[in-house]
């Protein structure tokens, strides 16, 4: 599967969970790590979690692996790497202070459409 395929599939997994405010970036070209970084936060540590488990389980179940991830059992930041995304799950208080959206101001980012058809910051 294809990095933004695999990221505009991510990004609707975590939103059947109800991911806050998720943000995708495509970074190509910014860093040799990946080619996008999307971003999200949930309202508590188990929705955290919980969004952690699910994109975990449904990635899996398309196909995708995840090389590695870090962060699960604490439920502030999780952090899963697929190769040419990365995804990072946020308890929204440590979102606001990590602040990677303005860390990566200057990547392009790319309009996410819920299933409700409303675009998503």
């Amino acid at each position: 599967m294809e990095g933004l395929d695999k990221a505009l599939l991510a990004s609707e997994i975590i939103m059947e969970r109800k991911a806050v405010d998720p943000v995708l970036f495509e970074v190509t070209g910014l860093t040799s790590i990946t080619d996008y970084f999307l971003i999200a936060s949930g309202n508590s540590s188990r929705q955290v979690q919980a969004i952690g488990r699910h994109l975990q389980r449904t990635m899996r179940e398309k196909g995708c692996r995840p090389y590695g991830i870090e962060g699960e059992q604490e439920g502030q930041w999780i952090l899963m790497d697929y190769g040419d995304l990365v995804i990072h799950i946020f308890y929204q208080p440590v979102r606001e202070f990590y602040d990677l959206e303005g860390l990566w101001s200057e990547a392009p980012r790319i309009g996410l459409v819920k299933k409700d058809g409303k675009k998503s910051k």
